[in-house]
């Protein structure tokens, strides 16, 4: 005999829970069974032959009618792809035997960083080179030659930086192991807390972002941004022994400067408090429209500093859910008041007495 179908496993309604409910249009299995077992009208070999075809016309179509989002000659615009994996390759090099799949020892190290930077060179000049060209296109009378070179002079540049990136880096490590009692090690740091992923990404893009790069900073910052929830612009300005713990929602603006010393937790926004706009209604850019922070200082969860024209001094402490728009004197400590917990006791209708919590 053969077994019996487990197909019809409820008739409970997925929304309200009430069996053979025709008033949701839920996900019941019964309903879906109901769907799947039509009849089927569609012959695929004739929409692969025809449909298809008509598809394509239809898209070719909206690529000419909704226009700014295709790039199709590909010209003059540098690959993601690429970005990310000079990324992760610039990732190998500072932390050597952490991160990448070569193995790297005191034997072969310097053949291993000769090959990588080499590469690195060789494929971030390309891109860069694009980038160059997306913006120099616009000018009729420029060198044909120019971004090349330009290309080749900011990646030798940024590859002369590595060591100093390193050392402050390592200070932002530190500073992580000091200010967080969980942290074990800096191993256990390097290896898995999403602040040294996201601040070393905008250590390396603010180097490009300095030297006028366009759009590979903005790759580089929006794809950790993607992987971490920690949001730092490669314009902000940040000093050494940097630190932002759990990390996920925190947001750095583009013009923000940020001292030494300066521990922030999850979710807190340095932000803009307005954008000004010109005669015609369009923002202005180019202002400082984000806070500027003093050193030793430290930002609790949930925090959010706006406005170019807040400064906040040193040694200040801002506790968590404030909202700052002025500047802050030094030695200063900002908390916000909470309504107090108040417990109200029932009257007792057996042993065991009830509690009921006001907020």
């Amino acid at each position: 005999m053969a077994p019996k179908s487990n197909l019809h496993v409820s008739k409970n309604c997925g929304e309200c829970n009430k069996k053979n409910c025709e008033e949701h249009d839920c996900w019941n299995p019964d309903k879906m069974i109901e769907v799947l077992m039509k009849p089927q009208h569609q012959d695929e070999e004739k929409w692969i032959e025809n449909g298809l075809p008509n598809l394509v016309d239809r898209i070719v179509t909206n690529y000419r009618t909704c226009g700014g989002m295709d790039h199709l000659e590909g010209k003059d615009l540098p690959s993601k792809k690429v970005v990310i994996e000079v990324l992760d390759d610039i990732f190998t090099v500072l932390f050597p035997g952490y991160l990448g799949d070569t193995e790297i020892s005191k034997a072969n190290i310097k053949f291993c960083l000769g090959t990588k930077l080499t590469s690195i060179y060789e494929r971030l000049t390309i891109e860069i080179e694009k980038s160059l060209k997306y913006i120099c296109r616009k000018i009729s009378d420029c060198p044909h030659d120019i971004c090349q070179k330009r290309s080749h002079i900011v990646v030798k540049e940024l590859l002369e930086t590595l060591p100093e990136i390193r050392s402050t880096l390592s200070s932002d490590i530190e500073a992580a192991h000091n200010g967080d009692p969980a942290a074990v090690s800096t191993d256990e740091i390097i290896l898995s807390y999403p602040c040294v992923m996201a601040i070393t990404t905008y250590r390396i893009a603010h180097e490009l972002y300095m030297r006028y790069i366009p759009l590979i900073p903005r790759i580089m910052s929006e794809y950790m941004h993607s992987l971490t929830g920690i949001d730092i612009h490669p314009g902000a300005k940040i000093g050494k022994k940097f630190f932002i713990d759990h990390g996920t929602g925190v947001v750095v603006g583009e013009t923000a400067e940020i001292g030494e010393n300066v521990k922030l937790y999850q979710g807190v926004t340095i932000g803009a408090l307005s954008f000004p706009k010109d005669s015609k209604g369009n923002i202005i850019k180019g202002r400082k429209r984000h806070p500027t922070i003093g050193n030793n200082v430290v930002i609790y969860s949930g925090a959010t500093l706006l406005g170019g024209d807040t400064t906040i001094g040193d040694n200040v402490i801002i506790g968590g859910n404030t909202w700052i728009t002025t500047s802050v004197e030094a030695n200063t400590k900002i908390t916000k008041e909470t309504e107090e917990t108040t417990y109200k006791k029932e009257k007792q209708t057996g042993k065991n007495e009830k509690r009921n919590v006001f907020l």
